[in-house]
Order: C-alpha cells, then sequence, then structure tokens
C-alpha cells in the first residue's frame, strides 16, 4: 500500500511577523554547523531579529521559506557595503534540514538573481564557510567563481570562501 504525503512549501517576501522566525532558524542551523557568533558568523548580526526592516531598504529582498506555514528557511540579496554600486550580496541562506535536499535553495538563489538583474546589479558576491560543502557546490553550479578575497565590508571575517558572479 502506498500512501501519499501532501505537504505545503510556500516561498514568499518576509513580513515583520517572520522577524523572530528567520533569526531562529539563523541561529539553529548555524548551531549546528558550529558558525558562532565570536568569529563573526551571520549570527553576531546585530540587525538579526529585525531582518524584515534591514531587508525593506532599496533594493534588498529577502525570502523565507514556510513548509505547513512554518518558517524553515530564507535568503536574500541587498547592496554590498563599501563596495561599487553595481555589486549586490547573496545573503543568509539558511534551511532546516527537513527542506535540505528539495531545491530550494537553488529556487531561492536563482529569484535573489533574477532580483539582483532587475535592480540593476551586473555582479553578485557572496560570502561562506569551506564547512558548507553543498552550499558551495550549489554556487558553482549557479556560476559563482572563487575569488582570491573578500569584497566589501560583511563582518564576516571568518568567512574563507569568497566568489562572484557576473549577471
Amino acid at each position: 500500500m502506498t500512501t501519499a504525503i501532501q505537504t505545503t512549501l510556500r516561498v514568499r517576501p518576509i513580513t515583520p511577523a517572520d522577524n523572530p522566525h528567520v533569526a531562529a532558524v539563523i541561529r539553529a542551523v548555524s548551531a549546528e554547523f558550529g558558525l558562532t557568533a565570536d568569529k563573526g558568523y551571520t549570527v553576531s548580526d546585530p540587525n538579526l531579529d529585525h531582518l524584515y526592516e534591514v531587508y525593506s531598504a532599496e533594493k534588498c529582498a529577502f525570502w523565507v521559506v514556510e513548509l505547513e506555514g512554518k518558517v524553515v528557511g530564507g535568503g536574500g540579496v541587498a547592496p554590498l557595503a563599501c563596495s561599487d554600486a553595481d555589486v549586490c550580496e547573496l545573503q543568509k541562506m539558511y534551511f532546516m534540514p527537513s527542506v535540505r535536499g528539495l531545491g530550494l535553495a537553488r529556487r531561492l538563489a536563482i529569484q535573489a538573481l533574477e532580483y539582483a538583474r532587475e535592480q540593476g546589479f551586473k555582479r553578485c558576491y557572496l560570502e561562506t564557510t569551506a564547512s558548507l560543502t553543498r552550499a558551495i557546490r550549489l554556487y558553482e553550479h549557479l556560476g559563482f567563481e572563487h575569488i582570491d578575497g573578500p569584497m566589501g565590508s560583511t563582518g564576516h571575517v571568518d568567512c574563507e570562501v569568497t566568489m562572484l558572479k557576473t549577471l
């Protein structure tokens, strides 16, 4: 006997009510991979609990992923601080284990890159850490290339993997 299980996955723009849920996802995934605040990873971001406000700025966007109405991931794009005006940054791509391997990170990254193009960005930068091998493979498949060092000012001093994509 086969039983079909229907799940509801949804990708949508962040709302103010999502702030604590997105922050909780980022904290949980960061802890899972040992990405601690003292190393300058995203969990040290002073705006972590206010992402709706951050991504409401011009040329910024953040999307959340819901599974059965519960926030289980997200990601966004914003201008790269202290960089050329045509460079954006793919930011805060975090997903709970329950939705990994479903292609959501790819879908969300493509959506963010399309948004960035629409906003007039010509290049997209990202930083990550070598322990996130699946993420790095995804970014490589999306056309990001490894570069020699950091760009702009992200505050993530221990993100040793830096990548750039021409949009």
